[in-house]
């Protein structure tokens, strides 16, 4: 069977492939970023998330969530409920600075415009924690516009660091500048021969 490409509509290949959008990527970026940020820095500031009672909020927190896993029609599956209750219940504290560290570091990635695509897979990686938690509130937006975020990836750091970075680390499937100036043989200085009858 042959193999057939099929290629993207011209307003997906505008949006998610030319720099000349990449405003609108800016302005998303931004936006999602400072909620992040935001976040994480109220939680730093907070005891129940940080320090001696690191972990506290986080367990209220969990305790709500499993409480709407009971129920003919729950608003937490029981495998995330048991997820929650066995594998982060019993960290509270080491979860709660996962949480803490990883909003603020996923909000200066975004705003930066540093390895977006990344940061914006793990921003979608937690809101979607807080959804299958039961927490709505902000969340299906953020998860939705960061979605675009990660499709978007090779244009939407190009206001910020992505616009250097990328060219110069390259990717899994294409080395970059980078890569390809430690790979390429340096010529070898001309070997002299020795005129016959010359010591």
């Amino acid at each position: 069977m042959d193999n057939v490409t099929i290629t993207d509509p011209p307003l997906a290949r505008a949006l998610f492939s030319e720099t000349r959008w990449a405003w609108i990527w800016l302005i998303v970026r931004v936006y999602v970023g400072w909620e992040w940020l935001n976040e994480g820095i109220a939680k730093a500031q907070s005891p129940g998330w940080v320090g001696a009672k690191a972990g506290t909020f986080l367990t209220g927190w969990i305790g709500a969530a499993l409480a709407k896993t009971q129920g003919p029609h729950p608003d937490v599956q029981g495998w995330y409920g048991a997820f929650l209750a066995h594998v982060v219940l019993p960290n509270a504290a080491l979860w709660s600075y996962l949480v803490t560290y990883g909003e603020i570091l996923v909000g200066l990635g975004l705003i930066l415009g540093l390895f977006t695509g990344i940061a914006a897979f793990f921003g979608t990686t937690m809101n979607a924690s807080y959804l299958l938690a039961g927490a709505v509130s902000v969340n299906p937006i953020l998860f939705a516009l960061a979605s675009l975020l990660v499709l978007a990836w090779k244009t939407a750091g190009w206001y910020g660091a992505d616009r250097w970075l990328l060219p110069l680390l390259g990717t899994p499937w294409q080395p970059g500048a980078l890569k390809v100036a430690r790979t390429t043989p340096r010529p070898r200085p001309p070997t002299t021969r020795p005129i016959v009858g010359q010591p």
